[in-house]
């Protein structure tokens, strides 16, 4: 590891260690002291991906139809937010997979993943209308974020599944995913990532294409982004609230998939600053990327983790089996008794 690198590490260890005593000594712990669930999210508004749920599910009522009392902790980033879990400012938290594992594997937190309401960032590669398949990508110019970023190294991924050798492109750094969205709009390279998001909200689609729809870049490329965890002693003292807000999730998240205009309506009166026919569009597009099945699909898990322990900041780190971070048995009980939607999110066990 790089002392660079090893130093950037340190530094986020230390700040979560500083914002747990931060959280320990301006507010006393309360999660676990009262009937009410709390749920630690990095987001101050709902997102414009399926993690919205979370929110949506409150705001629908399915917390309540399934006896949960919730209340929603917002902080910034996920610093705070492992802080706020360890310090009991809430029950429950949505972090990056790479985040749960290093907790993990240095033995500084047990917790288990529970439940993974967004799978993954809904990313999709566009191009100009020049550009008909995979294949006649090659010699082209493609835009990324920077060289080494995550979108990056999974788009040579996704196009070297596809059949394409990515070395015969030559790519570009350009940043941001909307600044790269508007250099594919000028014309200063032929193809790039972005989010459906980011492609919902161009105004000018006439010389463009979705080349790699999200779920065909998925398919290719199942790495798991985030999920739910919450701590053992959590998990082993509210077990029957853990279990209530899985099963809010997995029947919200179905609403969801089967009646796309439900995520459209809820959104817009969470979010009015976003247009309806924006909404409208990325509600279809999300029809098969809900966590309907609870998002923690075994295979997905193991191909996630393999690539994190290729990264620099893994170096040196033990390996950690499956059932030392992840804890299914909620989702399956629920399945059991709900039963399995095959064709999508499927649970690889």
């Amino acid at each position: 590891m790089t002392v660079v690198k090893l130093k950037l590490v340190r530094s986020f260890l230390t700040a979560i260690l500083a914002l747990s005593w931060l959280f320990n000594v301006a507010i006393p712990a309360r999660a676990g002291s009262d009937d009410t669930f709390r749920l630690i999210v990095t987001h101050t508004a709902p997102p414009l991906v399926p993690n919205s749920v979370m929110d949506l599910a409150e705001q629908l009522r399915f917390y309540f139809d399934h006896g949960l009392k919730l209340e929603i902790v917002r902080v910034q980033q996920t610093p705070s937010a492992v802080a706020a879990l360890r310090a009991g400012r809430g029950d429950m938290a949505n972090i990056s997979v790479s985040t749960a594992l290093q907790l993990v594997a240095r033995d500084q937190m047990k917790l288990k993943a529970v439940v993974s309401p967004n799978k993954s960032i809904p990313f999709l590669i566009a191009s100009t209308k020049a550009i008909q398949t995979v294949g006649d990508l090659a010699g082209s110019i493609f835009g990324v974020g920077r060289i080494g970023s995550l979108d990056y190294s999974l788009s040579r991924l996704v196009l070297s599944k596809m059949g394409l050798d990515p070395d015969k492109l030559k790519m570009v750094a350009i940043g941001q995913p909307r600044t790269r969205a508007q250099a594919l709009l000028a014309g200063r390279v032929e193809a790039t990532t972005m989010s459906i998001g980011v492609w919902t909200s161009l105004k000018d689609h006439a010389n463009l294409r979705i080349l790699v729809p999200q779920i065909d870049y998925f398919k290719a490329a199942p790495v798991l982004s985030k999920v739910n965890v919450v701590r053992d002693r959590t998990l082993k003292e509210r077990r029957g609230k853990v279990e209530a807000f899985v099963q809010a999730i997995i029947v919200a998240s179905r609403k969801f998939a089967s009646n796309p205009s439900l995520w459209a309506e809820a959104m817009a009166k969470a979010r009015p600053d976003v247009p309806r026919a924006r909404l409208n569009k990325l509600a279809k597009a999300y029809t098969k990327s809900w966590s309907v099945n609870g998002g923690l699909n075994f295979k997905q898990i193991a191909y996630t983790v393999e690539r994190q322990y290729k990264r620099k900041d893994f170096k040196g780190l033990r390996p950690i089996k499956p059932e030392e971070w992840i804890d299914t048995s909620l989702i399956d009980g629920i399945l059991k008794e709900i039963g399995v939607i095959k064709g999508m999110d499927e649970t690889g066990r």
